[in-house]
């Protein structure tokens, strides 16, 4: 664990904070949830099992002190309820918005629903967080805003043409939020978030990230699937990262100069790339994947290449990332193989 971790962990517990993450039963959501009960935090979270799921949070409470624990309050309720957002936010300090209808191919096969939940939740989030005493909302954009943007390294100054309606929406949060945070007394920050990975990480449903669904097909001896080739390449980032970044921007001081920061590594892997890490860790457990990959055309959507200049949230916020793409798969395969493992022994059974 880096020294910076360690000193953030202090800091919370030295402190007595009211926080609510929005999503919380989703993946990002429930390693913030972790992290913050680990630091003796008080949480509040929101969330209706759209996506997010109950396992998660019984893991959560699985790896926490049942005083930890205790320190919960578990709203199901939707960002789309005015009332729900209201009363999720009674005796808030911060808020940690990931509320989302995520997937960018979700997005093109009902752009209607996704524009309702993200957006119109989103703008529900803002106007009832406005005068109830805030220090900060911390909220959950993504890389998907830069489009058909070209250039070595996206810089947060940089939006080209979204490519999505998910895209689309993950732009429009980033201009609300500019908006409100004018008249705001409280910090108002998002996060671009570069292809986030790690435990929980949903791999079966249709719109799962390639990871985790990489994985799942490994253990499963399918065949994986990739889109467009094996050049395609990504500034794939650990959950670990994006826990640090939600916690500094959060805690930050004053008022950041900046409104938006990339969260990711500056580095970038190619898909065939990450295909061999992944087959080499499940080979490190013992576990051997012969097929054949299956190239198929690139996705709707889809940007070709996406790496992160960091230097923003390196030089305001003091982010470290503490964790490469090579340590976090290697903890990611390991908590994929051993729930998939137990799924297994519960078959059997």
């Amino acid at each position: 664990m880096s020294s910076l971790i360690e000193n953030l962990e202090v800091s919370l517990r030295n402190t007595k904070q009211k926080w609510l993450i929005t999503g919380v039963a989703g993946f990002i959501g429930s390693n913030l949830l972790e992290y913050l009960l680990s630091a003796d935090q008080d949480v509040v979270g929101l969330d209706n099992f759209a996506t997010g799921q109950q396992s998660n949070l019984q893991e959560v409470k699985s790896k926490v002190s049942k005083h930890q624990w205790d320190r919960f309050e578990f709203i199901e309720g939707d960002i789309r309820s005015l009332e729900d957002c209201r009363k999720s936010l009674i005796g808030v300090d911060h808020v940690l918005h990931h509320a989302a209808l995520g997937s960018i191919p979700r997005s093109l096969k009902d752009p209607l629903e996704t524009n309702e939940v993200n957006i119109s939740g989103f703008l529900n989030m803002l106007l009832s967080s406005r005068n109830i005493g805030l220090k900060s909302f911390v909220y959950a954009s993504s890389s998907s805003v830069y489009g058909n943007v070209e250039g070595a390294q996206m810089h947060e100054e940089q939006t080209g043409k979204q490519l999505s309606p998910y895209a689309v929406t993950k732009r429009a949060n980033e201009l609300y939020a500019d908006v409100f945070s004018s008249s705001c007394d409280y910090k108002i920050i998002g996060l671009r978030y570069f292809n986030v990975f790690g435990p929980r990480q949903n791999a079966v449903s249709e719109y799962s990230a390639v990871i985790p669904r990489w994985i799942e097909s490994m253990l499963r001896n399918k065949p994986v699937v990739i889109n467009g080739g094996g050049d395609t390449s990504r500034d794939f980032c650990f959950v670990g990262n994006v826990v640090q970044a939600n916690i500094l921007a959060s805690l930050a001081n004053e008022k950041s100069t900046s409104n938006i920061f990339n969260v990711a590594l500056n580095s970038q892997t190619s898909l065939s790339e990450l295909y061999c890490l992944i087959k080499s860790q499940l080979e490190n457990l013992g576990l051997q994947y012969e097929l054949t990959p299956v190239k198929a055309p690139y996705r709707e959507g889809d940007i070709r290449h996406s790496l992160a200049d960091i230097d923003r949230i390196k030089e305001e916020l003091k982010y470290e990332p503490s964790m490469t793409v090579a340590t976090g798969l290697r903890e990611t395969v390991n908590w994929y193989v051993e729930h998939y493992q137990k799924s297994k022994a519960r078959e059997c059974n």
